[in-house]
This record gives structure tokens, sequence and C-alpha cells, in this order.
């Protein structure tokens, strides 16, 4: 029987069942729900980072902005709250699409 003690999907538990399989599950609090996004954020990066093809990064870029719709809640705000404060951040800095990559600063 196989362990995963991980923050799943909300309809996995209802896709195993239906697979004719029983799941363990637990709900968890606010401080353990936000460690385990936190967590599940690090594993989509990697698997982001990973991915070879334009259709694999876009599937794990989809699962990083569930992740981010959901961390964002737990901050008492919603995607378009982070939305506005990006776009500020890229009027105010930019962005990256220059591709600029700083070698270094003479500060003499």
């Amino acid at each position: 029987m196989p362990t995963y003690n991980k923050l799943v999907r909300d309809r996995i538990p209802e896709i195993i069942k239906r697979d004719g399989k029983q799941a363990t599950t637990d709900i968890l609090d606010s401080n353990h729900y936000i460690a385990e996004l936190k967590s599940k954020l690090h594993e989509e990066v990697a698997e982001y980072q990973d991915a070879s093809t334009d259709a694999d990064s876009l599937e794990e870029l989809a699962d990083i902005l569930e992740i981010m719709h959901a961390l964002s809640k737990t901050h008492g705000a919603s995607i378009e709250n982070v939305e506005a404060i990006r776009q500020e951040k890229a009027r105010k800095r930019g962005g990256f699409d220059d591709k600029i990559y700083l070698i270094e600063v003479d500060d003499t």
C-alpha cells in the first residue's frame, strides 16, 4: 500500500474511489496547509525545470499557477491582486522580455 503524505488536488480522492481504491485523507489546518502548498510549489517548479517539451512545460506552469491561486487566498488576496502587484513591478522595474543578463556593475 503506497503512502504519499502530500497535498493533492480536491478531486483526487474521488478519482481514487472511482478507480475502486480507498484513500485515507485528512484536512489540514491553515499553518500546515500553507507549508504543504510551499512544498508543492517546490515540487512543481522542479518538474517545470525538468520538462523537456513546450507541452510539458505549459502543463507544469499551469500547476504552478494553480498553487499561486491557492497561496494568494491564504494571504487574503486573489490572483488578480497578485497580478496587479506584478504589473506595478513591471511598470517600475520592467519585465524579462529583453533577456538582459547582468554581468557586473562597476561601483568605483
